[in-house]
């Protein structure tokens, strides 16, 4: 039974498709924009899975035809949230997130929606999930996952500067905090503590505040292996490009260290 929103939350206008019937306790968040092949084909995989999510698909304004509803109703997609208003991925996120809890889930797993990711790690998130833990992180560094192809400036910036600096701060060691395959309890987003519905998170922001969050606030937490692939041989599906970009990760990410973004 869905819920109206509080009236504090900060969300961006967005348009609500819905195309199938809530039939699961877990939503499956895919934020996307322009990947074309990439998300239908994930999209697809998905389906064959055969997992128990529902898959809320949140577009940041995606222009290459690749949403169609027609195709995602094919692949039992349930919603489709397409962003109207300003941000990027972390609007996408509040959007997708906001809609999520008022629809009744008890739990959110994002994945990205470029492909990278393999799909087997969705249950043991969930699995977490139902252990009672609020925040899982997945990591392809860990025993049992896979980094494939990663380039090498990332794995450094990774493992060298953004996990060990979040880690410290959220107080807990985490080894892949750039990574979006991760889940949340319904009762660590509506922590009264977090309040991740604010418009001070725009762009990568909400990832990295919500890693930290978890374990200022004394929420169980823990990470998964997770596979994640990039191509050998084309470019990198990524959305974050040249050196400024890569600045602004790094700015984003000691700001939610040194809690500029607590409420």
């Amino acid at each position: 039974m869905s819920e109206a929103m509080p009236s504090d939350w900060e969300l961006p206008s967005f348009d609500a498709l819905e195309i199938t019937a809530k039939a699961a306790r877990y939503a499956l968040v895919v934020p996307v924009i322009n990947e074309g092949e990439r998300i239908r084909g994930q999209l697809l995989r998905t389906a064959a899975e055969g997992l128990p999510v529902d898959v809320v698909v949140a577009d940041g304004g995606s222009t290459d035809g690749s949403l169609e509803p027609e195709f995602l109703r094919s692949c039992g997609v349930r919603a489709l949230l397409t962003k109207t208003g300003p941000g990027k991925l972390s609007a996408q996120l509040r959007m997708a997130y906001a809609w999520c809890l008022q629809q009744g889930y008890d739990g959110i797993v994002t994945i990205d929606g470029n492909g990278k990711d393999g799909l087997g790690a969705v249950r043991e998130i969930l699995s977490k999930l139902e252990a009672g833990y609020d925040y899982v992180q997945g990591s392809r560094y860990m025993a049992g996952g896979l980094a494939e192809n990663t380039p090498l400036e990332r794995t450094i910036a990774n493992r060298g500067i953004h996990a060990p600096v979040l880690s410290l701060s959220g107080r807990h060691w985490f080894t892949d905090t750039t990574n979006g395959f991760r889940g949340y309890s319904r009762a660590y987003l509506l922590d009264p503590r977090v309040q991740p519905f604010r418009s001070i998170f725009m762009r990568y922001e909400l990832l990295f505040y919500l890693t930290v969050r978890a374990g200022q606030i004394g929420r169980a937490v823990c990470q998964v292996p997770v596979q994640r692939s990039y191509p050998k041989d084309a470019a990198t599906p990524t959305k974050i490009a040249g050196w400024r970009g890569k600045v602004e990760i790094l700015r984003q990410t000691f700001a939610a260290a040194l809690g500029f973004y607590a409420p």
